[in-house]
């Protein structure tokens, strides 16, 4: 494994962060995550398949690629995994603000857990939206749906669109090893159109995992006492290397979830000034479809959509996402 693998890619010109002792312990556990375990079977397919679709859109004037992240990791509990640890998210968030990125002019890499929700098709792939349910015979062995065609024709033409431009790569991952590779992988790549550069890192990832090393490899059994006892390791912090080695030109927004809204804001900003990155989008659990808050390192901005906006069934995304995307643009504009 070379030292671009290992995050220590040169860029002369790039502005690297100093690192504290902690944030090198940090980096230490993840260089030994990744000599240890075993990278995805795909990792080089994607890698060219995310090299060509960088180099394609970084010859367009002012094209700017964003990498999005979404849904949520999973833990295997054997090599052979029939058993796991699931961190649970539909990917909704993910899937809502590519589309509202694609709508802005991005090109966008959707990196996102297998089966959860994805751009333009999420609008008909729930179980509570099934679009069998919107369709019906027209007697003429067709099929028809008129009350929902206007819609359907809408979200159609933008996905035909998009999908003509090749303005969307999608990739999947499952479990949080194969996310961490291709996060690495992808940064990597990405970090090669400096400050046109941005990432929405909005996977729900798993804290704790099991070492490849200390996972059993066949079925574990039931039986004997009852009782399942589990030894995990944390998984390596990976946000500080990305920002201040993988990618330090880019423009990262993370995401802050918590329950009780009185430490929302004291969290991000503690993780903001822990990473160095440039922004957390904060919400709570129990209202984050109406109301988000933006911090940076200098502002506090909430985001909430009003009674009328929440009647009509407004998604908040697309009241945030340009709220991002103008201080993206600030980022590319104070670079040059």
């Amino acid at each position: 494994m070379d030292d671009e693998k290992l995050g220590h890619r040169s860029q002369s010109s790039a502005p690297h962060q100093r690192i504290n002792a902690d944030e090198l312990r940090h980096f230490c556990q993840l260089f030994r995550f990744f000599l240890a375990q075993q990278a995805p079977l795909n990792l080089q397919t994607v890698a060219k398949r995310v090299a060509a679709f960088v180099e394609k859109h970084s010859k367009i004037s002012g094209r700017k690629i964003v990498l999005v992240t979404s849904g949520g990791t999973t833990v295997p509990l054997e090599t052979q995994t029939v058993r796991f640890i699931d961190n649970f998210s539909a990917g909704t968030r993910g899937a809502i603000s590519t589309e509202f990125f694609l709508d802005h002019g991005y090109a966008v890499i959707f990196l996102h857990r297998q089966y959860s929700l994805l751009p333009y098709s999420r609008h008909y792939s729930h179980s509570t939206n099934c679009f069998l349910d919107f369709m019906a015979s027209d007697g003429n062995g067709g099929v028809k749906a008129p009350q929902y065609t206007p819609k359907m024709l809408q979200v159609l033409n933008k996905y035909t669109a998009v999908k003509s431009a090749g303005l969307l790569e999608t990739i999947s991952f499952v479990d949080v090893n194969e996310y961490l590779f291709l996060l690495r992988e992808i940064t990597l790549t990405l970090s090669t159109i400096n400050e046109r550069a941005l990432f929405y890192l909005a996977a729900a990832v798993s804290d704790f995992y099991i070492p490849i090393g200390k996972m059993v490899h066949h079925k574990i059994q039931s039986g004997g006492e009852g009782l399942l006892k589990l030894e995990l390791d944390q998984v390596p912090k990976v946000l500080s290397p990305l920002v201040k080695e993988w990618a330090p030109r880019a423009y990262v927004v993370s995401f802050k979830l918590e329950t009780d809204p009185s430490i929302l804001v004291q969290k991000a900003q503690g993780a903001l000034k822990n990473y160095g990155h440039q922004a957390v989008i904060g919400n709570i659990l129990s209202t984050r479809k109406h109301h988000v808050v933006l911090i940076t390192s200098s502002e506090v901005k909430d985001v909430r959509l009003n009674e009328f906006q929440i009647a009509e069934n407004t998604e908040i995304e697309g009241v945030f996402i340009p709220e991002i995307i103008s201080r993206h643009d600030a980022w590319i504009r104070q670079s040059k």
